[in-house]
């Protein structure tokens, strides 16, 4: 399934896979991929999946797409394409491969987002003693629940209050702000100084939802 990988400045901030044949992506939280940035517009540009083929069209934006470097209205888009908002570069992936977890794997049920906080791809296993880089939501109704790190990127929040990226490195996860009002922070530390390495039992607070990063 095609999918974007969203970063800015080398740090990958967001992964969304492509599932509507319309998507738009924009700074306004209804967006289907919302990058909250004042150089891109409420509703920046749309991606589009017809025929077989994947396209991007501008919105009459007031900063322009760019596809690979160059100012577009509207252009076809194939693997390993670079689409540039603002000061974000989204790279346009087709298919299977880095960054996404197997679908349907044993033992995992799909939870809605809006009642655990959490991203629409996030994964709750049914074995609670799991082992291995996870999350456990510490309040409110979803408290208890565990969410594996299984992917390069998981993004975890509320879009449009606090939503921040998790990202796997060669020595460990990563946590990065993404978009919302509120900047997330780890042991009360705010990530206005940009990404934070995570340890073992680090709380996270991302506007009032309260996450534990368990290391194994």
């Amino acid at each position: 399934m095609p999918r974007l990988i969203v970063s800015i400045d080398g740090v990958i901030v967001k992964e969304v896979q492509l599932t509507k044949d319309r998507s738009t992506l924009g700074r306004r939280p209804y967006n289907d991929i919302v990058i909250d940035n004042l150089a891109v517009s409420g509703e920046h540009a749309a991606i589009v999946m017809q025929g077989g083929e994947t396209s991007i069209e501008d919105l009459g934006s007031t900063n322009g797409t760019y596809v690979n470097g160059h100012s577009i209205k509207r252009q076809k888009l194939e693997h390993d394409d670079v689409i540039e908002v603002g000061k974000y570069k989204v790279r346009f992936v087709e298919g299977a491969g880095e960054g996404i977890s197997a679908p349907g794997a044993l033992g995992t049920a799909v939870v809605p987002s809006v009642a655990m906080g959490l991203d629409s791809s996030a994964t709750i296993p049914v074995d609670i003693e799991a082992r291995g880089p996870r999350i456990r939501v510490l309040n409110g109704s979803a408290a208890g629940r565990i969410m594996e790190l299984t992917k390069v990127v998981t993004t975890v929040g509320k879009p449009g209050v606090s939503v921040a990226s998790i990202t796997r490195r060669t020595q460990g996860f990563d946590l990065a702000m993404v978009e919302g009002e509120h900047v997330p922070s780890v042991n009360g530390v705010t990530l206005d100084g940009g990404p934070i390495r995570l340890k073992n039992r680090d709380q996270i607070d991302l506007g009032g939802v309260r996450l534990e990063f368990i290391e194994a």
